[in-house]
């Protein structure tokens, strides 16, 4: 079964279906910054050294018959260790069972090779009560053929703090109808105290875990969060990344 990674309301079959079937933009995206554009409008996301770091979540059965198989997004953020990613916590939580990590992940193939992914580190808030106010995860990956997963295809740093809205952000993430990686880049807005959002069309289940990236190649939000991401395809949401973030990312680079 299919494992739903952004929650949707029981109104939402024959939008999704429309949604789906929309083509998508084929200009670039721009990069995020206050003056490029256009803003919230979606397209296939280009081959680049920034989007090799994006990539698809798996069940670990899939290995092999990975075409269809990829139910959230995460990226590679840097570490003393070479071997992290981050995502949505709803993703890789105790429920999720073994799993891999696919970077650049494209029509069915792992360009950059497939990963198992290892220890996670996810908020006691979480674990203890699914606070959506917590949902954001760390994990190791393992070497693969001696190699670290940053030293492959690099790495975004991972900040908190930034002021929401201060700059665009571009989200790249994997929609579980889609095969590529699609991204869009507009300016969030706080959605509540714990929360921002962002307007970009297309992102439906799937795309929990997609990191926001500004200009300066910064971690600075992961598609997550309210309703574990959202209700409708059009708008997501992340945690603010704040003092929790801080800690759990500090737990993270220093474990091993």
């Amino acid at each position: 079964m299919k494992r739903i990674s952004r929650i949707w309301l029981t109104s939402r079959p024959a939008l999704l279906c429309a949604v789906v079937t929309l083509a998508l933009t084929s200009a670039s995206v721009a990069a995020a910054s206050d003056e490029a554009g256009p803003f919230g409008v979606t397209a296939v996301a280009d081959v680049t050294i920034q989007n090799k770091r994006v990539g698809a979540l798996f069940d670990a059965d899939r290995v092999g018959k990975l075409a269809g198989g990829h139910f959230c997004s995460a990226s590679v953020v840097r570490s003393p260790q070479h071997t992290l990613i981050v995502t949505a916590a709803h993703c890789v939580d105790g429920d999720n069972g073994d799993l891999v990590f696919v970077p650049g992940y494209r029509d069915g193939k792992a360009p950059y090779g497939v990963w198992k992914v290892g220890k996670r580190f996810l908020p006691d808030r979480w674990a203890k009560e699914q606070s959506e106010d917590s949902d954001l995860a760390f994990a190791y990956i393992d070497e693969l053929g001696g190699k670290r997963i940053q030293d492959v295809v690099g790495g975004n740093r991972f900040v908190t703090g930034v002021a929401t809205g201060a700059t665009a952000v571009t989200v790249t993430g994997y929609p579980d109808t889609r095969e590529v990686p699609i991204s869009c880049t507009n300016k969030p807005a706080l959605h509540s105290r714990s929360q921002q959002r962002i307007d970009c069309p297309e992102f439906t289940s799937g795309t929990s875990g997609s990191p926001w990236i500004n200009g300066n190649g910064q971690v600075v939000g992961v598609l997550g969060g309210h309703q574990k991401g959202g209700t409708t395809a059009d708008t997501s949401y992340s945690v603010v990344l704040r003092s929790e973030a801080a800690e759990l990312f500090k737990d993270a680079t220093a474990a091993r």
